[in-house]
């Protein structure tokens, strides 16, 4: 319960006043975050994300016979987005801390990426049951990054916008994802269709 308020409720509506009041086309996480007064806010918004992120992956990994590589591209996933959390962007003040800062954030991104498609990918393959109740999640999560895709191309940049639909759209994908899964795997027949 706790989990799905967290995915429905409170990762939107923080990250929502979190940007509110910026201009989402020309400014980004990152920016806002650095503006004197929003950085615990900015630590708050990255922390919520990442344990849930962690909590939530982690328990859909353990589904999984063998995860370790997953799990480490999870922890890494996250490693660099505390990293990113805490390296300031001030481009014109610090460049090289700033030029950190967006290599931490894009890998994070892309090593999140990684791991979901990973974790949707070898869920679905554990048996025809799960290949048949996950594939509405192997279609979405492509059609999420193509939104983005789309969002950077008409922005010119890692918007607001891009990575206000990015966080929403993927922590309701996960916790669908994770609600779906669980309550078949808990469910006895789909059990014995895996093994």
């Amino acid at each position: 319960m706790l989990l799905a308020i967290t995915a429905y409720i409170l990762i939107p509506i923080y990250t929502l006043l979190f940007v509110g009041g910026s201009d989402w086309i020309s400014s980004n996480i990152s920016v806002i975050g650095n503006i004197p007064g929003r950085q615990i806010a900015f630590l708050g918004l990255g922390i919520l994300i990442g344990l849930y992120y962690r909590i939530v992956l982690g328990r859909l990994l353990g589904h999984l016979p063998r995860h370790k590589k997953e799990s480490r591209i999870l922890r890494l996933s996250l490693l660099f987005l505390l990293l990113s959390i805490i390296t300031p962007y001030l481009p014109a003040q610090v460049p090289l801390p700033s030029l950190l800062h967006v290599l931490f954030a894009s890998v994070s991104s892309a090593l999140l990426i990684a791991c979901l498609f990973c974790l949707i990918w070898r869920l679905s393959a554990l048996s025809g049951d799960a290949r048949w109740l996950l594939r509405p999640y192997r279609f979405l999560f492509p059609a999420v990054l193509c939104i983005c895709a789309l969002l950077l191309f008409l922005a010119g940049i890692v918007s607001s916008a891009m990575e206000v639909f990015f966080i929403i759209a993927t922590t309701v994908m996960v916790q669908r994802l994770y609600r779906r899964f669980t309550e078949a795997f808990s469910c006895s027949r789909y059990n014995r269709s895996i093994r």
